[in-house]
């Protein structure tokens, strides 16, 4: 099978792409990235893309499946405008145009707490997103919510801390919903996800990926 990857410099998206390259059962991993990022590897192919402008890239959007992992954060974007811009739109136009291509598995990484009419502006963004990617008719739509992503060597304080009062709470089997999840386990999740066949749309949190350990 041929895969479809954007976000795939990311913590998680890069995760998703070495459990792509490993898995026999794709044989090409098109990775669409802004500029060279990835060393030399067999099945990998990587397309310099323009973000503002997906729909001079189409003709390679031929593909089994698709995955959307892009995000960034309000402080590197520089506004929530901005932010909105690169986690809704980007991967939005993505979706359109997989769908388009004949894309007929789409795999869309989320986060726990989605929700479109929320009132704060990251759960609000991300629920819309699962709303308008939901609405473009995917035969097999996978939507993964974790809660908190655990990366690894990172130096945010807010991440540090929560994973280590998590971790806490869950040696005593409190708070499983809210577990953290590291790059490496979502990667897999993901990928695994991609190969269930399922109809229509399927929502999976951590709870649900955390009871096939």
């Amino acid at each position: 099978m041929k895969a479809l990857i954007i976000g795939g410099t990311g913590a998680t998206g890069k995760e998703v792409v070495r459990h792509l390259l490993e898995n026999p059962a794709y044989d090409e991993v098109r990775v669409f990235v802004r500029r060279p990022s990835f060393d030399p590897r067999p099945k990998l192919r990587e397309v310099i893309v323009d973000f503002e402008n997906l729909a001079a890239c189409t003709h390679e959007m031929d593909a089994d499946v698709a995955f959307s992992c892009l995000g960034t954060t309000k402080k590197d974007a520089g506004s929530e405008e901005a932010q909105w811009r690169v986690d809704h739109d980007y991967q939005l136009m993505f979706a359109q145009h997989c769908k388009q291509q004949g894309v007929a598995n789409f795999v869309l990484l989320s986060a726990m707490g989605a929700d479109a009419k929320s009132i704060f502006f990251y759960n609000k963004m991300k629920g819309q997103l699962e709303e308008d990617i939901q609405a473009i008719g995917f035969e097999q739509l996978t939507i993964v919510r974790p809660s908190l992503i655990l990366r690894p060597g990172s130096k945010r304080l807010g991440e540090v801390l929560a994973g280590k009062v998590l971790h806490f709470f869950n040696t005593w089997g409190l708070f499983k919903k809210y577990a953290g999840t590291t790059t490496a386990r979502l990667g897999d999740v993901l990928v695994t996800a991609s190969l269930e066949k399922h109809a229509g749309i399927r929502i999976i949190s951590t709870e649900d990926y955390n009871r096939k350990k």
